[in-house]
């Protein structure tokens, strides 16, 4: 947890997971020295706050296999300040940040097209290398979030989802094309869901939020749902009378729907595909390892559009940290600040559903 003098390394602990079902393991590490020029592009962030992300619980449970063996810290959904800082990156020493959740080359051809969150060389933390369930982490400094130097009402470990349940609705956003006037779908109303309903709100969309929770609803109408509609017990035909009643009954848009599902299922995910509309778009944010079997010519018959979206792209990071800062996004509202040493009771909780709001947790 702190610079030796004489060793010239940081002293540090984190929580490792190591197989599947078991509880993460605290653990004292040592990150080296990265002043020299061997690692010039290397920074050490000096951890403020983590989210706990669906992903996470997906590695957790097994059901998702990390790209680095266990053992491995996870956690990508960090925010906190460069302590130490390879000769590419001194300037940023000492400066609040947040982190990426996805890391890009910056050099590729992917990353040359504007679409670096699809990077192939890219750095996830805690998948591809130790995340921030830690006291501290040694990443690339390239593309580091900076934050401004005043947070306003805010503390820097609450700024950690920006990292991903924040940002990854946003690009979403910007991959569908919406528009002022245009009518949002939202599917999921959770940790990635209640951000997508605000960025659609904020962007002049009516929106529709669907869920299976009657209290994750009241907070989507709470924070920018226009309306909301509980699917529990009802068939997609049923999902699609309804609407088609909102639209009626509220002048919404009759076509060219952008539906986003957020909720990370095979049910949200064939609800989607059913909302299709002609001119439409579905944006597949959520992710499950579930098969759909679905009739790829809706897509044809409707000249509709389906993209997929993997994390955000660091350039659209300023914009949302603008957005939060300033209020246009309701955030605190959705989290709750743990200790990081509590990780092993939070996590069953989650697994049991039992959180209402985003976990962060703090060294």
């Amino acid at each position: 947890m702190k610079l030796s003098n004489s060793k010239n390394h940081i002293d540090a602990y984190g929580y490792f997971f190591t197989a599947a079902n078991q509880p993460l393991e605290r653990r004292d590490f040592t990150i080296p020295e990265i002043t020299s020029d061997q690692v010039p592009d290397q920074v050490v962030v000096e951890v403020a706050g983590c989210g706990l992300c669906h992903t996470d619980i997906g590695f957790i449970t097994g059901s998702v296999k990390t790209k680095h063996e266990p053992p491995l810290i996870l956690g990508h959904e960090i925010s906190g300040r460069v302590v130490a800082a390879g000769p590419l990156f001194e300037k940023i020493l000492g400066k609040n940040v947040i982190i990426p959740a996805v890391l890009p080359c910056g050099e590729c051809e992917l990353c040359r097209g504007e679409r670096d969150n699809i990077c192939q060389a890219q750095k996830m933390p805690g998948n591809d290398f130790h995340g921030g369930f830690a006291s501290h982490i040694a990443v690339p400094g390239r593309f580091l979030c900076e934050l401004p130097s005043g947070l306003g009402s805010f503390q820097l470990p609450q700024l950690s989802v920006v990292a991903d349940a924040v940002t990854t609705p946003y690009q979403s956003l910007k991959r569908s094309g919406l528009k002022k006037g245009d009518l949002a779908i939202v599917i999921g109303t959770g940790g990635i869901g209640i951000y997508m309903v605000q960025h659609a709100k904020n962007a002049g969309a009516s929106v529709i939020a669907l869920d299976i929770d009657g209290k994750k609803l009241e907070k989507a109408r709470e924070q920018g749902a226009d309306a909301v509609i509980c699917t529990t017990g009802l068939s997609e035909k049923d999902v699609k009378d309804r609407i088609r009643a909102l639209v009626a009954e509220h002048r919404f848009p009759k076509h060219q729907w952008k539906v986003f599902e957020t909720s990370g299922s095979a049910a949200g995910q064939s609800a989607g595909f059913s909302l299709l509309s002609f001119a439409g778009v579905l944006g597949i944010v959520g992710f499950t390892m579930e098969k759909l079997n679905v009739r790829l010519s809706n897509v044809m018959a409707y000249d509709a559009d389906v993209f997929g979206n993997w994390g955000c792209r660091p350039a659209y990071y300023a914009p949302v940290v603008q957005d939060v800062l300033s209020g246009k996004i309701k955030l605190r509202e959705n989290i709750r600040e743990y200790p990081l040493d509590s990780i092993n009771e939070v996590i069953p909780l989650a697994l049991a559903h039992k959180l209402e709001k985003r976990a962060i947790f703090k060294p």
